[in-house]
């Protein structure tokens, strides 16, 4: 939410008809934290039901980086540890990465929905090998509702991600914003298929 309020130094590097990415330098890491914000055809529990970080959910089906969703444990009904799979990206430049996070759920008065997470070491999930382990720092998606509009959802995502290994700086931040627009693009057709179920 701190990200979402503070309007400080973010520089636009993509921006299309429905997403506007930008991005500022991270105080967390050596890296840049991502914000994409967009809006979507959907009521928020239907663009939510699409997001929500849970295995078998079906996020793993719409979204191309996310390739696996494990429970590792469930603190809380809010709180879990998970890990999450990516596939290669990057034409291959980037190998196979898993990430284990801890991830809060939280619901708003108004409506708003958000998922946020930040990288945990869980004893039942050691680095594995085929997997580059990365590191997400302080993350996440927040759904809000639009005043007098129930059907649309404004989608909040922001993403600070180590991706770990030895990939050249140019080429994560040549990722992060081309990948965030598909992001929403994807979101945007997986809310719709759920309205015409």
């Amino acid at each position: 939410m701190g990200y979402k309020t503070d309007e400080t130094g973010w520089k636009v590097c993509k921006k299309s008809n429905d997403v506007v990415v930008s991005w500022r330098p991270s105080s967390e890491f050596p890296g840049n934290v991502y914000k994409g914000e967009g809006v979507i055809n959907g009521s928020p529990e239907k663009v939510w039901e699409c997001l929500k970080p849970v295995p078998n959910g079906l996020r793993v089906k719409w979204d191309n980086n996310v390739k696996r969703f494990e429970l590792l444990e469930q603190i809380t009904e809010h709180i879990s540890i998970c890990r999450t799979v990516t596939p290669s990206a990057a034409m291959g430049i980037i190998a196979p990465r898993d990430f284990v996070d801890v991830i809060l759920i939280k619901q708003y008065e108004d409506g708003t929905i958000s998922s946020n997470a930040t990288n945990v070491i869980h004893p039942s999930c050691t680095p594995q090998s085929g997997y580059v382990r990365g590191f997400n720092h302080p993350c996440g998606c927040i759904c809000v509702p639009i005043s007098g509009e129930p059907s649309k959802t404004q989608v909040f995502s922001f993403f600070q991600t180590d991706l770990g290994g030895f990939l050249p700086r140019s080429v994560v931040d040549s990722f992060f914003p081309s990948s965030m627009a598909e992001f929403y693009n994807n979101l945007a057709k997986a809310t719709k298929s759920l309205k015409d179920l």
